[in-house]
């Protein structure tokens, strides 16, 4: 008889919390917005026993069991997007336009730019969407009165962009640009490149860390920067959520779906959210707001969260409060690595452009959340991906 467990409802991932590939493998499917179901085999003989059969006697981890009855083990990144069908390799090597980013900004440029006839290429490493795609309700974008989940709204930007013509590659890794003459040469991280008269930089920023003592230990196992990706993991469990931004609550909120308590915790006297998240956290029977509070230290025990060191701000006084996961909020980092050492950079990190959105390195563009004076809004954000699209066909005219 074929084992059950061959043929799941779900992608279901066997592995352990100490080891660093099923963090990967995690991350990967988080990232990339495909559900997945996780089984922790120090805490389950049968998933032991199935693991060590499955792999000839090894506790091979992790192990990946797909619907269809496949299995992949110890998989890297692009066998997990070729299995799931995911384009990694362009048609071309040379496009009129490479767009480094699938969020907002770069998404609404590809669609401004390929419905002109533009030749255009996206690149993204993550899920389509950006962090608008992970935000659990758009309720101040233009145009949508109820709201619109991030995961539709991606989805939309996604289609419209594929029906104007524009390529698309997702989990592929952009790692360096380079000038060739008048021209650009993208390279990802399976070794291809891609050349381009011109280059557009929406790579959006990421979540900072805390930079405390055992969070890099717990990332991926019990510290988390994405409600949507991991909340699931914390059915009737307890979570902290470090930031009192619109950020912090709106996930917190969101992580209530699962979390029997969800409690929130601010650097400052004061949140920042605003007052409408305010109000429906303080509706919520099982969420808590502490300000003036800060993080101090990750404290584990065997490999897994044990407590959290925090720090009252106005008396001094140290406590220990003990969660099973730890949510990360604490505001953005540019992601201007790219153009490091090719593009001005101001002192936060963020791309410098002029008038037209380029950078200091001709044919070299930056909008939305990596460009200096971004508003860091889903609206503006699109705003900016149809003026730089505007911009970018300006040049490719000129140059053209």
């Amino acid at each position: 008889m074929t084992d059950p467990r061959l043929t799941p409802e779900t992608i279901t991932l066997y592995g352990t919390g100490w080891c660093p590939d099923c963090k990967h493998s995690k991350q990967f499917f988080g990232e990339q917005r495909v559900p997945y179901h996780y089984v922790d085999i120090d805490n389950d003989a049968e998933a032991m026993t199935f693991v060590e059969k499955t792999n000839k006697g090894f506790r091979s981890i992790p192990t990946i069991v797909f619907p269809d009855g496949a299995v992949l083990v110890e998989p890297s990144n692009a066998q997990l997007a070729e299995k799931l069908g995911m384009p990694t390799r362009a048609q071309r090597s040379f496009y009129d336009a490479v767009i480094i980013g699938g969020d907002p900004t770069g998404l609404t440029a590809a669609i401004y730019l390929a419905r002109e006839g533009v030749n255009t290429l996206v690149i993204e490493k993550a899920g389509l969407g950006g962090q608008a795609g992970i935000t659990q309700t758009l309720d101040n974008f233009p145009g949508f009165d109820e709201g619109i989940s991030g995961d539709e709204f991606a989805a939309r930007l996604t289609r419209q962009a594929k029906r104007f013509g524009a390529e698309i590659l997702q989990a592929q890794n952009v790692v360096s640009i380079d000038q060739d003459g008048q021209y650009l040469c993208v390279h990802t991280s399976d070794g291809s490149g891609y050349g381009a008269t011109a280059v557009l930089l929406a790579t959006g920023a990421r979540y900072r860390r805390l930079g405390i003592p055992g969070e890099e230990d717990l990332i991926g196992a019990n510290v988390h920067f994405c409600a949507t990706c991991d909340g699931a993991f914390y059915k009737g469990k307890r979570v902290l959520v470090v930031g009192g931004g619109n950020s912090g609550f709106e996930e917190g909120l969101f992580l209530t779906k699962f979390a029997s308590k969800v409690d929130i915790v601010e650097f400052l006297p004061q949140v920042k959210a605003s007052k409408t998240l305010q109000d429906k956290v303080a509706e919520m029977d099982n969420m808590s707001v502490t300000v003036n509070h800060a993080v101090k230290e990750l404290r584990l025990n065997g490999g897994r969260l044990d407590s959290i060191l925090v720090e009252n701000r106005a008396t001094g006084e140290h406590k220990e409060w003990c969660y099973d996961g730890v949510f990360v909020f604490v505001g953005f980092s540019p992601n201007s690595d790219l153009a490091k050492d090719k593009a001005n950079i101001d002192q936060w990190g963020s791309v410098i452009t002029d008038g037209t959105l380029m950078t200091s390195l001709p044919g070299l563009f930056a909008a939305g959340d990596v460009r200096a004076g971004s508003t860091k809004q889903a609206a503006s954000a699109a705003g900016e991906g149809a003026t730089v699209a505007l911009m970018m066909r300006q040049y490719l005219q000129r140059t053209g």
